[in-house]
C-alpha cells in the first residue's frame, strides 16, 4: 500500500521551510521532485537538493523549466552527475549547485568536485551547500579567477 502525505521529519536546514509531497512504500520514504516530476528516494542529500530547488524557484526566481537535476555529463571521459544545473534563456548552462547531506562538510573537496564539472560546463557561478552552510562562487571562465559572493544571484542577474 502506498501512503501519500505532506509531512516528513528530517533535519531542519538553514533554508526556508517548504511543504513537499511524500510517499512510503515497503518501508522506504520518497519525496516528490517537481523538476523531474517523479518521486525519488528520500536521502539526506535529496532533502537538501529539494529544499535548494524550492529556494531557487521561490526566492531567486529560477524557472523550473530551465533547471536540470542530476544532469549527466562527461568529465575526462567519465560519466558524472551534476546535482543541479541552471540554464539561461538561451539554453546555456550558467550555474552549478553541488549538494551534500547536512552531515557532510562543505569544503575544498566539495569545491573541487564542482570545479571538475565546470571544466566541461564552463559556467560563471558555482553554489555549494549542505543545507546548513552555503557558498556561491563567481568564476571567470577565461582567466580562472574566482570570488566568493555574499549571496546568490537572482535569475535576472545571471
Amino acid at each position: 500500500m502506498v501512503k501519500l502525505s505532506y509531512f516528513c521529519t528530517m533535519e531542519k536546514l538553514n533554508l526556508p521551510e517548504y511543504t513537499f509531497r511524500y510517499k512510503e512504500e515497503k518501508g522506504k520514504k520518497f519525496i516528490f521532485d517537481e523538476v523531474r516530476a517523479k518521486f525519488v528516494a528520500l536521502t539526506p542529500e535529496e532533502w537538501v537538493r529539494q529544499h535548494f530547488l524550492r529556494f531557487m524557484e521561490a526566492h531567486l526566481h529560477y524557472p523550473k523549466a530551465l533547471t536540470g537535476v542530476e544532469k549527466m555529463l562527461k568529465v575526462n571521459g567519465l560519466s558524472q552527475r551534476c546535482d543541479i544545473l541552471l540554464y539561461n534563456r538561451r539554453g546555456e548552462p550558467v550555474l552549478i549547485v553541488e549538494c551534500k547531506a547536512p552531515s557532510v562538510p562543505v569544503n575544498t573537496r566539495t569545491l573541487t568536485q564542482a570545479a571538475r564539472y565546470n571544466t566541461t560546463l564552463k559556467v560563471p557561478f558555482l553554489v555549494l551547500t549542505n543545507g546548513l552552510t552555503h557558498y556561491c562562487i563567481k568564476t571567470d571562465v577565461e582567466t580562472g579567477d574566482h570570488e566568493a559572493l555574499s549571496g546568490f544571484p537572482s535569475f535576472e542577474e545571471l
